[in-house]
């Protein structure tokens, strides 16, 4: 069935639209971070008084398949926007098909020192070294079961990542200690080795140590399948400064451990996009509009290499709905949206839902 979308984008242009507008206005005349917690602050509120009903008409009806997971919609959130998993039942609100959450680490750590977030907003874009800031993997878990949208069975990602004080020849024990703790509670799992705000995380992505997470991980989701009678996917986050060689030999990893998707992409090193603009030699990733080319190219190399064997989700410069069919012509089967959320706002997810409802996924 498909949903008028009609009613939804008169009321968008005549009450959210112009609400986003000046509330953006006023949130970018703070700090970056500081605006980021207001604004989850303010969704809380909204949430918890029943007010956010004014921009939720109905979800979107768009339905997807892949990791034997049925999607409402297309449409997610990408992890980072809610760390600890403490604002899932006011983002669903938004209209999303599946929510992704964390980066959650074993421990809790206060991540790098502030300020570690950047507005670019001639370029529609962000650096952040946040670092994965988060409360540790046992509130992350609280959190995610005291969310209406988990008890409801929604389409929950919870995406897993080590801490910074771990030696990178010890980074499986964290991932596979996150792994048992969130199997139970998620819809699919996210490892995250692709964040350039821990140091040395990059090279998990490739070679031997590659190789060695990845066994022991799956060796581990199998075990945790026999334990809770259930089979939970597992997804690889990558980032987009891979060349070509080293996307094959990825793409080589992901068949041989039969992983059950990968995220196209995480944030950016590079700064050629955003040469001469203000915070551009900020350290930290890079997103939003200048990581889009790269983010696309990644997704139709891996499409190519994959062939049709692993779902692809793309992520990277989605700002409207031309952005998320691009990702599907280039081989994607999902999308997710953090950055251009910042920039268009709650109507960009329905725009992205309405604009993917006609669009074929590439065979």
């Amino acid at each position: 069935m498909r949903i008028s979308t009609q009613p939804y984008f008169s009321i968008q242009r005549t009450i959210i639209m112009p609400l986003y507008s000046l509330a953006r206005h006023c949130l970018f005349k703070l700090d970056a971070e500081q605006a980021h917690h207001l604004t989850l602050a303010l969704l809380d509120k909204l949430e918890k008084t029943g007010l956010s009903k004014l921009w939720n008409t109905r979800l979107m009806d768009s339905p997807r398949s892949a990791m034997g997971l049925s999607f409402p919609n297309p449409v997610g959130l990408a992890a980072g926007l809610d760390k600890d998993g403490a604002h899932i039942d006011a983002l669903a609100r938004l209209g999303f098909g599946f929510i992704e959450v964390g980066t959650v680490t074993p421990r809790p750590q206060a991540g790098n020192a502030k300020p570690r977030l950047f507005r670019l907003p001639e370029a529609e874009a962000l650096i952040n070294r946040m670092g994965f800031n988060n409360g540790g993997v046992e509130a992350f878990i609280r959190n995610v079961q005291g969310s209406s949208f988990y008890q409801r069975g929604g389409i929950l990602g919870l995406n897993i990542g080590k801490n910074a004080d771990t030696p990178i020849e010890q980074a499986a024990s964290d991932y596979l200690l996150c792994l048992e703790k969130v199997y139970p509670y998620a819809s699919y799992i996210t490892v995250n080795i692709s964040s350039p705000n821990t140091r040395n995380l990059r090279q998990l992505q490739s070679g031997d140590e590659l190789a060695t997470l990845l066994d022991q991980l799956k060796n581990r989701q199998q075990q945790l399948a026999a334990q809770h009678q259930k089979k939970v996917p597992l997804v690889l986050k990558i980032a987009p400064d891979l060349d070509a060689e080293q996307i094959h030999a990825l793409a080589d990893k992901l068949l041989q451990y039969e992983i059950e998707g990968v995220i196209a992409t995480n944030t950016t090193l590079s700064r050629q996009a955003v040469q001469g603009l203000a915070h551009a030699d900020e350290a930290g990733g890079l997103s939003g509009t200048p990581v889009k080319q790269a983010s696309t190219a990644v997704i139709e190399q891996l499409s190519a290499l994959l062939q049709g064997k692993i779902p692809i989700i793309g992520v990277g410069g989605i700002l409207s709905g031309t952005d998320a069919q691009e990702k599907i012509q280039a081989g994607a089967s999902l999308i997710q949206i953090y950055t251009g959320l910042i920039y268009r706002g709650p109507a960009l997810v329905r725009e992205c839902a309405a604009a993917l409802s006609s669009t074929t996924i590439k065979p």
